[in-house]
């Protein structure tokens, strides 16, 4: 099998999958595909400077059958002097512990955690897994039916870095040198070398999706397709595992148009291609939460609509406990506040004492000046007339059906008309300080203020007052 060796090792140069004096973890469950594999390594051991161990997960399922699995992986390691490690788990109690969960992707997740914990202890490069070109056909059919996107379309690339939660080390390096590789092809191999190799009766359960793909679907498309219909669709998965780099690269090149203080702008967002929105949108949320587990198309369009359609200030939830936050042009994401406390409080503002509102984080200043001061270029510093503060001066925040006299308009406002009009985010409105003195309302930082106290030619003593942005809230000035 001369040719099976050459496209093997044609792969893994072309790929980069593996190079000289490697230390590899090989994944072996002991069917076909692995043990193959692990020959096909041992063929390459001397040639690459390889260093090769075996690793085995027992998953709890099969009893008896699983046991001699175990066994005879074991023996095979020993036969080729290759060290050994196995690790047993009970799947069924694993899932009847977290309450939910599909078993093969907790099998998943389980071997992976095995084998990082291995790459780290051993002082390993990678893991060498053993798929073929017909798990690839079967798994870019299993994402198309279940409406994956180009991502799942793409299939499982030849090498990737697989994420893993609860290791310090952040990813693993997965190699898959049998992608190009037929099943029948690797049977073949084994037969003329009389390899022997264990059958896992579980592949023949039509329950699972991947099995009624591989025993039932791919049979009947194969006698119109031909039966290179896996080797093709293996292609056309590299194909838009291509395409899928070329969009998260311009996904990357216009993210930082869009984005800003860790906030996405709607206007911005908008003028992009949809294709681009649901890209950045994705990314964006893999950044926050580290994952995009438990995240689907439905959400991301919930997410567009809101976006597109949506009103000026609007809430949505998605999954992990997260919620997503339009506030007028910007768009925020965080965890769901849960059972949080709405915001009330209010301070005596006293002449020449700086108020520090942590809840604003801002603080306010007031000192008495004479008649002759400059007037204010902005609304974030006032003057009054001294002698219309009859009452002491407060600074507290929003209360329902809050109205003032705006300056230089007949009649009263509503502040929540104010505050539409400016365009102030609901998470804004709530904290924001307003001077009161006694039930009105003399100043809104920032955006207005009332007929109230104004100074006037008569005016003697006036009293400024200046608003900040207190930055540094960790510590108090001594």
């Amino acid at each position: 099998m001369s040719e099976l060796r050459d496209i093997f090792k044609d792969y893994a140069m072309k790929h980069n999958l593996l190079r000289l004096c490697d230390r590899l973890l090989v994944a072996v469950s002991g069917g076909p595909d692995s043990v193959s594999l692990l020959h096909l390594l041992c063929e390459f051991k001397n040639e690459w400077d390889l260093h090769l161990e075996v690793a085995h997960l027992q998953h709890g399922i099969r009893g008896d059958a699983a046991q001699q699995d175990a066994m005879f992986v074991e023996r095979l390691a020993e036969e080729l002097k290759l060290p050994f490690h196995m690790r047993a788990v009970d799947l069924p109690r694993l899932r009847s512990a977290a309450g939910r969960g599909n078993l093969e992707a907790l099998a998943r997740a389980e071997r992976y955690r095995f084998f990082a914990e291995l790459v780290a202890s051993r002082k390993l490069s990678k893991v060498a897994t053993a798929h073929t070109q017909d798990d690839q056909a079967e798994t870019v059919l299993m994402w198309f039916l279940r409406g994956a996107g180009l991502r799942g379309l793409g299939g499982m690339a030849p090498l990737q870095q697989i994420h893993i939660p609860s290791e310090k080390s952040s990813s693993l390096t997965v190699v898959r040198p049998l992608l190009d590789i037929s099943k029948t092809d690797v049977l073949h191999y084994l037969s003329t070398r009389s390899i022997a190799y264990c059958t896992d009766q579980t592949n023949q359960d039509r329950t699972y999706l991947r099995n009624w793909i591989r025993l039932e679907l791919l049979p009947k498309i194969r006698p119109r397709a031909g039966d290179g219909v896996s080797a093709r669709v293996s292609q056309q998965a590299g194909l838009v595992r291509d395409e899928d780099a070329l969009l998260h690269t311009l996904t990357l090149q216009t993210y930082g148009s869009v984005f800003a203080d860790g906030e996405l702008l709607r206007s911005a967002l908008l003028k992009q291609p949809k294709a681009l929105q649901r890209r950045i949108l994705r990314y964006w949320i893999e950044q926050a939460r580290g994952h995009l587990r438990g995240i689907d198309f439905i959400h991301i369009e919930a997410l567009l609509r809101l976006i597109d359609k949506g009103p000026a200030q609007g809430k949505l939830s998605i999954p992990g406990g997260w919620e997503f936050v339009c506030e007028y042009d910007r768009l925020r994401l965080g965890k769901t506040s849960r059972g949080a406390h709405r915001v009330c409080y209010s301070y005596e503002l006293k002449i020449g004492t700086p108020l520090r509102i942590r809840e604003a984080k801002s603080e306010l200043y007031a000192e008495v000046l004479s008649a002759a001061a400059r007037f204010p270029t902005d609304l974030t510093e006032a003057l009054f007339d001294a002698s219309c503060l009859t009452e002491p001066l407060l600074v507290r925040n929003f209360r329902q059906g809050d109205r003032f006299k705006p300056l230089g308009v007949p009649g009263h406002k509503k502040l929540k008309d104010l505050f539409i009009e400016h365009k102030i985010p609901l998470s804004i409105r709530a904290t924001l300080p307003l001077l009161v003195m006694g039930q009105e309302i003399l100043w809104i930082p920032g955006y207005g203020r009332s007929e109230s106290a104004l100074v006037r030619e008569r005016t003697e003593r006036v009293v400024h007052i200046k608003s900040f942005v207190y930055r540094d809230l960790t510590r108090d000035t001594l």
